[in-house]
């Protein structure tokens, strides 16, 4: 069964930089486009990034310029490096993988980020 295992969310100041990781088992890990979403209570969860099985990456324009997504494959981790982060940031981090041909879809279990003085 396949497992992504997020980690490295927490408590972090304003302009604070926190780097969450997601570490994949029982895939293949090159042959999934990987993404971090995020999600706040009441609100449906959103994309942040996403990388290509080629290293096609994508952002939304809320983290564009601040966040960057990167993925060892050799290590299964994909990563997100979270920098000049913003109160509007807080949220629960979950890291998917999407099967880039057959299209299945895997979830983590989150990891909170909160971002408070």
């Amino acid at each position: 069964q396949v497992q992504l295992v997020e980690s490295g969310g927490g408590l972090v100041q304003p302009g604070g930089s926190l780097r969450l990781s997601c570490v994949a088992s029982k895939m293949t890990f090159s042959s999934h486009v990987m993404a971090w979403y995020r999600q706040t209570p009441g609100k449906e969860r959103e994309l942040v990034a996403r990388i290509g099985v080629s290293g096609t990456l994508n952002y939304a324009e809320s983290v564009a310029g601040r966040f960057t997504i990167s993925r060892d494959s050799p290590k299964n981790t994909l990563f997100l490096q979270m920098n000049s982060l913003k109160p509007e940031d807080t949220a629960v981090y979950y890291c998917n993988a999407r099967h880039f041909s057959v299209g299945d879809v895997y979830w983590g279990q989150g990891t909170q980020v909160t971002v408070s003085s």
